[in-house]
């Protein structure tokens, strides 16, 4: 019996082992896959750590001397107050440039997470996998913001003969896209690193569905108007802040073990700073229009406003206050926009919610070992590492306003019919106008002039 076994074994056919064995350097050593001694390997290759200091060198030396808790924090308030003033001038600047930044940070982003992908599996060299990554990070950009092209510039694309063309048949280009890079992919699979390229391949699609996605959910609220870009996002700032600040001074009790420098004291403060913040800067934003009106293109000038009646939820309205806090307060009612109620709904939801975003990225570096996505900022880290938060933010904002929020936009009507043939565009005429006669809207006078 013996001696039938170690036939069975010398006499298997080398093609039925094919793909268990020859792919020994295939294995990335998961859970459940045993090294040659019988113990587990490590759940992941660890990245290099990077060893670049970019703190600008006046920062260095104006800080010198201080402890490294101080030092830190001074370096990330420096830079934050930095960055908080190029937001600034980037809405100055207007919608175009806020949608040139986003799409800039969303490449970023991308480049970083994909990069810690190729530095991990970087000796197996695995072809085309950064190729391929950049080519389907344009496919999918190409695909959602020519889906932004046909909602929002209707005028634009009627007047543009090879715009009407890409508009028709952008989804069937868009996939025709995708699938020349699918082919791509599937030629240039090695037999030794099929698994390892099926990895990689889910570990660009999943970033970009983080990145890539959520971005075009920013541009879409931002398109819903100003207000519904800038307070999500000014929000999940200020929580951040509020909460490295109570944190800082009066932290003691850990949070949660993914991330060992938050704690709950800084977790609670940043909940209620976030509250007063968010409710202040509805207020203070709601008074104007360039704020809370959708952002239009204008084809006669050829730009972008922000012009309108505002709607219901941007005008003052008055409540009555429950018994409870009437006692308390003194005040039988209040005065306020609603949108500032929908603003505590928001800042709720980045309060408590959104730092889960952080939670969730701090995982993942773990898993990795690494500390920061890069060294872009000093102080900060990467750029994802100051964004992973306003993902999450974004795609609350849009389920917000599709939920509670948005209604019929005749504007967007408009432009679709406009894209209309004549003879379609007269049919939805005359059942409009036979619609409003019947319902005595329409003046008769008003129909036999027709």
């Amino acid at each position: 019996m013996t001696e039938v076994r170690k036939r069975g074994g010398k006499g298997r056919d080398p093609d039925s082992v094919s793909d268990k064995e020859a792919d020994g350097e295939d294995r990335l050593g998961l859970p459940g896959e045993a090294g040659g001694d019988g113990e587990y390997k490590a759940d992941t290759p660890s990245v290099p750590p990077s060893t670049a200091d970019n703190t600008p060198q006046f920062l260095k030396e104006a800080v010198e001397g201080l402890n490294p808790r101080w030092k830190n924090c001074c370096i990330r308030g420096v830079l934050s107050m930095a960055m908080i003033s190029g937001f600034f001038m980037m809405i100055y600047l207007g919608p175009i440039m806020l949608i040139v930044v986003v799409m800039t940070i969303q490449i970023k982003c991308f480049q970083e997470i994909i990069d810690i992908g190729y530095r991990v599996y970087h000796s197996y060299e695995l072809p085309w996998f950064r190729t391929l990554s950049w080519y389907f990070l344009v496919c999918v950009n190409y695909f959602f913001y020519g889906e932004t092209l046909a909602e929002y510039f209707g005028a634009l694309v009627q007047r543009e003969e090879p715009l009407q063309f890409l508009v028709r048949y952008h989804r069937f280009i868009s996939f025709a896209v995708y699938l020349a890079g699918f082919c791509m992919f599937v030629l240039s699979l090695v037999k030794k690193h099929y698994r390892l390229q099926f990895y990689m391949f889910a570990w660009t699609h999943v970033t970009l569905l983080i990145v890539v996605t959520q971005s075009h959910l920013v541009i879409q609220n931002l398109f819903e108007g100003m207000i519904w870009f800038l307070v999500p996002v000014s929000i999940v700032i200020c929580n951040d802040i509020m909460a490295y600040l109570f944190g800082f001074f009066f932290g003691r009790t850990p949070l949660i073990k993914l991330s060992p420098k938050k704690t709950w004291e800084g977790f609670i403060g940043g909940f209620f700073g976030t509250l007063v913040f968010g409710f202040i800067l509805a207020y203070l934003l709601a008074q104007f229009q360039y704020f809370v009106c959708p952002v239009e293109y204008n084809s006669e000038t050829n730009r972008f406003t922000a012009e309108c009646e505002p709607s219901d939820i941007f005008v003052m309205h008055e409540y009555t206050l429950p018994f409870t806090v009437q006692s308390i307060l003194r005040w039988k009612t209040v005065t306020i926009y609603p949108y500032q109620i929908h603003s505590v709904a928001l800042s709720t939801f980045g309060s408590l919610i959104g730092p889960f975003g952080g939670f969730f990225a701090s995982g993942f570096k773990r898993a990795f070992k690494i500390k920061d996505f890069a060294d872009t900022i000093p102080g900060h880290g990467g750029i994802m590492d100051r964004f992973d938060c306003q993902y999450l933010m974004a795609t609350f904002t849009h389920v917000y306003i599709a939920s509670f929020i948005r209604g019929p936009n005749p504007s967007k009507v408009l432009q679709q019919l406009l894209v209309l043939q004549p003879e379609q565009q007269l049919s939805i005429f005359n059942a409009m106008r036979d619609r409003l006669r019947d319902r005595g809207i329409l003046p008769p006078a008003a129909t036999e002039a027709m």
